[in-house]
């Protein structure tokens, strides 16, 4: 009896566990050049990370970047998507001064537009 009960609220939890993860990956992107893939986010030893989805393409522009919505509508434009030498900066740090997240952005820093974005259903912090 008290091993049956174990396990029933051990599966409670890793279905609670399951469904925190589900929520804190992004819709798919969505805009006129960036419009594959989502943003995920996690959270281990006070670092706040975002890691873009396997399946994400950098667009073809002239200078994307990571640019991060917060819950007030405040725009924080970070480094840039693509590294010297034809490499990716797939996952990056939240800095300590942007409070949560609402959408991740993907915007072209040369042209100054929205190449596109993905909403978390919640802001996450």
């Amino acid at each position: 009896m008290c091993l049956a009960r174990s396990i029933v609220v051990a599966l409670g939890a890793l279905a609670a566990w399951a469904q925190l993860a589900a929520a804190e990956t992004t819709g798919r992107f969505e805009g006129p050049k960036a419009h594959t893939g989502t943003a995920s986010f996690s959270s281990e030893g006070g670092r706040r990370t975002l890691t873009l989805s396997d399946d994400f393409r950098v667009p073809e522009a002239p200078d994307p970047h990571w640019q991060l919505v917060d819950s007030k509508g405040v725009a924080h434009l970070l480094q840039r998507l693509e590294i010297k030498g034809g490499g990716v900066h797939r996952s990056i740090e939240i800095p300590a001064y942007v409070e949560d997240v609402a959408k991740v952005q993907i915007w072209c820093a040369f042209a100054e537009t929205l190449l596109g974005e993905a909403a978390f259903a919640a802001p996450v912090k």
